[in-house]
């Protein structure tokens, strides 16, 4: 998998990248937007210290509603080096990093994979890809051996509301089979327990679903989905009440608002119903503008 007539992502665009760009507005230079410690992945992610996330302009869904859309839509970012993406890896780990966290990589994977070559013998840390979950299986597998822990969302049911929100129709049966072949290759979750109070994970799935308004049901009924599909203890879910109307929400009004707490509340209790007992929920107060990190280039200048 490669630029030229590009196949990385299940859009298999085929246009030639060292030329033009592909539907991930890519052209065959990563770029990137910021590369800094955050705190607001998942404690057992971000830890006491932070995760070191490195952003990458571009997507492959481009999600009406993205809250990076100035950098995932519109562009905004550096192009780098595979040389200097190595050099990021590492300066995030000095840092006091508990992980690299790759957030929407896919587009730039011959990169990513070759700068983890340079410094995969230097890395004390695992590697998390943190993805949109539209991805295809040969991709997963080009990873295996390089990514430790998995953090893809797992956005829609339906393939209505996924054309609607995402332009990706085939979403759901493109990220089921995804997130299925990640836990597959990962095997069950592994936790670094040296602080008690923090447990970091070091290998393993966190499966992402945010709620988002008017959506419970199809919230539901992927919950059911991977109730009765995966298998238990070898994942972990995360259900996210931050959604908030960005970019293009407003052109949806029946998404253009925040989610209320009965309907997020309505989906944890299935949840637990459910038997998906292993994982996190987030305060409501996480639905604010605050929590997108600033996209100003930091750690890469």
């Amino acid at each position: 998998m490669n630029y030229q007539s590009c196949e990385l992502c299940p859009r298999k665009c085929r246009a030639d990248r060292t030329k033009t760009t592909g539907y991930c507005k890519s052209g065959s230079q990563a770029k990137v937007a910021r590369a800094a410690l955050h705190m607001w992945e998942e404690p057992c992610i971000s830890g006491r210290n932070g995760s070191g996330t490195v952003f990458f302009s571009g997507c492959t869904l481009g999600c009406c509603f993205c809250q990076n859309y100035s950098i995932s839509q519109e562009g905004f970012g550096k192009e780098i080096t595979v040389n200097q993406l190595a050099d990021i890896f590492l300066r995030l780990q000095d840092q006091g990093a508990h992980n690299i966290n790759l957030v929407t990589a896919s587009q730039f994977l011959p990169s990513v994979i070759k700068a983890l070559d340079l410094v995969k013998h230097r890395l004390s840390i695992p590697v998390v890809y943190n993805t949109g979950g539209y991805e295809r299986t040969e991709a997963i597998d080009l990873l295996n051996g390089y990514v430790d822990i998995w953090l893809p969302d797992f956005k829609y049911y339906s393939g209505e509301l996924a054309k609607r929100y995402s332009n990706a129709p085939d979403y759901f049966e493109t990220a089921s089979q995804a997130v299925a072949h990640m836990i597959e290759i990962t095997g069950s979750p592994v936790f670094d327990c040296q602080d008690p109070k923090i447990p970091m994970m070091k290998k393993g799935v966190i499966i992402r679903h945010m709620v988002l308004p008017g959506c419970r049901a199809d919230s539901s009924a992927i919950l059911r989905w991977i109730a009765g599909n995966l298998p238990k203890g070898r994942y972990y879910i995360s259900l996210l009440s931050q959604y908030t109307p960005f970019y293009h929400s407003k052109d949806h009004p029946e998404i253009n608002r925040r989610i209320t707490s009965y309907e997020y509340q309505k989906v944890v209790d299935l949840a637990l119903e459910l038997g998906l007992d292993q994982g996190f929920m987030q305060e409501k107060s996480s639905a604010k503008e605050e929590y997108t990190p600033p996209f100003n280039l930091e750690g890469i200048q």
